[in-house]
């Protein structure tokens, strides 16, 4: 739209700006916490600066860190050309989220498959096949790491793991999963939950794998499919299991009941692969 304007005389024309381009357009920003995986301690920080597989963005010092501690990774980090920044211990126990074994120091590890779930359905588009697995309430750090070994192992698209009832990727997590934590197809929401909501809409079924359910093996899965795995011992959450389409479970024989939720994923894992 174009205004004149009458002021002392003169006319003026103003123009309303265009409207932005989708090139000029802002996407969401997209949190750290959906893009780093942050490891913290001053093994775990020199081990990724020494790893050149690994892209670190940067490293986080506290100023309590002096001497011959600061002096070998501040070298470490300019060897790779990663910046250092310094920040107040309290603020480096926060970011870190173990104030116990963080050491003042971090690193911001990029992970260059995590995304949060919608931009990851997003991308899918509307007819791509997908298999996911789902995280709900799953709170061993071992057990996660695992899972997502497995599961990146099996070449699945993403594994939920949600915000909120699962841990955070951390040292413990990267150890169980012998460093595959860094290149899983991890996938964020707030909470399984709504994770489920979110996959929903977006043309997947949603199984929980559980006992007294059908057998996995002989189910007929859609080309759009998430299996939930619950946690050790409750099992799925009520606001998850609500939401599933159906139950699963895999065959016991010899007098198991069951299996442990990583062994339960991986059998998971490679009977979507055997689908494909």
């Amino acid at each position: 739209m174009v205004e004149i304007l009458r002021a002392r005389g003169t006319l003026a024309v103003v123009t309303d700006p265009a409207p932005p381009t989708p090139s000029e357009s802002a996407a969401p920003a997209v949190s750290p916490k959906d893009r780093f995986i942050t490891v913290y301690g001053r093994k775990p920080v020199l081990e990724a600066l020494a790893d050149d597989g690994l892209a670190v963005d940067k490293v986080i010092l506290a100023d309590s860190v002096r001497g011959g501690g600061e002096r070998e990774i501040t070298a470490a980090a300019r060897r790779r050309g990663v910046p250092v920044q310094r920040a107040s211990a309290q603020r480096v126990k926060v970011l870190a989220g173990n104030g116990r074994h963080d050491q003042g120091v971090l690193a911001d590890v990029v992970a260059p498959r995590m995304a949060p779930l919608g931009v990851f359905l997003s991308d899918l588009g509307t007819r791509r096949p997908a298999s996911v697995l789902v995280l709900d309430a799953v709170t061993n750090p071992s057990n996660v790491g695992m899972l997502l070994r497995s599961a990146t192992a099996a070449g699945l698209d993403g594994v939920l793991l949600p915000r909120r009832g699962v841990p955070a990727i951390d040292p413990l997590v990267i150890k169980a999963s012998a460093g595959v934590a860094f290149s899983a197809p991890v996938l964020r929401c707030a909470t399984a939950a709504e994770g489920v909501d979110l996959m929903h809409g977006a043309g997947f079924s949603v199984f929980g794998l559980d006992a007294g359910g059908g057998s996995l093996l002989d189910a007929d899965l859609p080309p759009r499919v998430a299996l939930v795995l619950g946690n050790e011992t409750d099992g799925l959450t009520d606001a998850v299991r609500e939401r599933c389409d159906g139950i699963l479970s895999l065959p016991m024989f010899g007098g198991v009941e069951s299996l442990n939720v990583a062994s339960a994923g991986a059998v998971a894992a490679y009977e979507l692969l055997r689908r494909r």
